[in-house]
């Protein structure tokens, strides 16, 4: 449903987005996620025809967008898109069914047609009680609900996201996410969505594409991205805890691993950086075969076991664990490492085979 090729978008000082390709189906939820200034943001408002390309082409279905190349693009009111901002940007001065039927209105449907479709969003989102107040009137979460709804009133074929959960509290982003699920399998449309936050992006996309300096490090879906992380940025990133990564390399009597020489039996031909899984590493207060002693940094609970962290000197390690002892701020305790990584990335950051 929508194609990007070498996507480029330059304002002057260097590529925000740099050459960006993918090919999202009829239907999928892709998020974009990445940290801020990755230029997941300024993909979105390509997406929505709010920003012209530098280089490369958009196309929706069948129908090119955006040509980088000859400056053209299709406006925004012509891509059958719809967009919900980070801010809701609702109109103030117009009650809940007022923004609703607006863009309706502009699209020329009759009186009657209107008031249909405005009941049926409105129920959709489960607010019809609200539908005579005024965005003032209502809370936070009752206002992104009525941008979703006003968004998806006209049936857009795309509907785009700009981070519309930021201004939440944590218990009405973990509703609203299932909400805004809820809502896409409902209308059938092919959503992209814009987060910081990996842990909406995993819970939420069909699709995941990880940015970092205007560029896919991957594309995939959740399970790929957290169990084959194709860049050491992508291991670090996704995954609540993150995949652990130690800098090693070849020593006489086995690895040079966090300033200790530890036995290990898979090879390695220069420095390197070894993945580990949180939940593959043992916590003890006792020294043992490859252990690496660290300075106890914290403990949470998480899915009803105990993700502990501990820190040193740069490095820094999370195990999750069934249970573990009292441990206090300043502690020592001992991280037990698999015999062998679960991958091998060069010191830039590539998979190594």
């Amino acid at each position: 449903m929508i194609g990007i090729d070498a996507l480029t978008k330059d304002f002057g000082e260097g590529p925000v987005v740099d050459a960006v390709s993918l090919s999202v189906p009829q239907g999928a939820f892709l998020v974009l996620v990445g940290p801020s200034g990755c230029g997941k943001s300024t993909m979105l408002r390509m997406l929505a025809g709010l920003e012209k390309p530098t280089s490369g082409t958009i196309t929706f279905g069948d129908v090119k967008v955006s040509d980088g190349e000859s400056g053209w693009t299709i406006a925004p009111s012509r891509r059958d898109t719809g967009l919900v901002f980070q801010s809701y940007a609702l109109w103030p001065h117009m009650t809940v069914a007022g923004n609703v039927d607006w863009p309706l209105k502009v699209a020329g449907l009759d009186k009657a047609e209107r008031s249909t479709r405005v009941a049926e969003v409105l129920g959709l989102l489960g607010i019809e009680q609200l539908a005579r107040r005024y965005p003032n009137e209502i809370s936070g979460g009752q206002q992104q609900r009525v941008a979703i709804a006003r968004m998806i009133a006209p049936k857009p074929k795309i509907m785009l996201f700009d981070e519309p959960l930021s201004n939440l509290d944590a218990k009405l982003r973990v509703e609203m996410r299932s909400e805004l699920m809820r809502v896409h399998r409902a209308t059938g449309a092919t959503s992209v969505y814009v987060t910081h936050d990996q842990v909406e992006a995993m819970t939420m996309a069909s699709h995941v594409a990880v940015l970092n300096r205007g560029r896919i490090q991957q594309f995939g879906t959740p399970r790929d991205l957290v169990a084959d992380p194709a860049t050491a940025f992508v291991a670090t990133f996704v995954g609540t805890p993150p995949a652990n990564l130690i800098e090693v390399e070849p020593a006489q009597d086995g690895i040079a691993f966090a300033g200790e020489i530890l036995p290990a039996s898979f090879p390695l031909d220069g420095p390197a950086q070894a993945m580990f899984l949180p939940e593959t590493l043992r916590v003890s207060r006792e020294a043992g075969p490859r252990t690496i002693a660290l300075e106890f940094a914290e403990a949470s609970p998480v899915a009803g076991r105990v993700m502990v962290t501990g820190a040193r000197a740069g490095l820094r390690l999370t195990a999750v664990v069934d249970d573990v002892p009292g441990f206090m701020p300043g502690d020592t305790l001992y991280f037990a490492i698999p015999e062998v990584p679960a991958a091998l990335f060069s010191v830039d950051g590539e998979r190594l085979a």
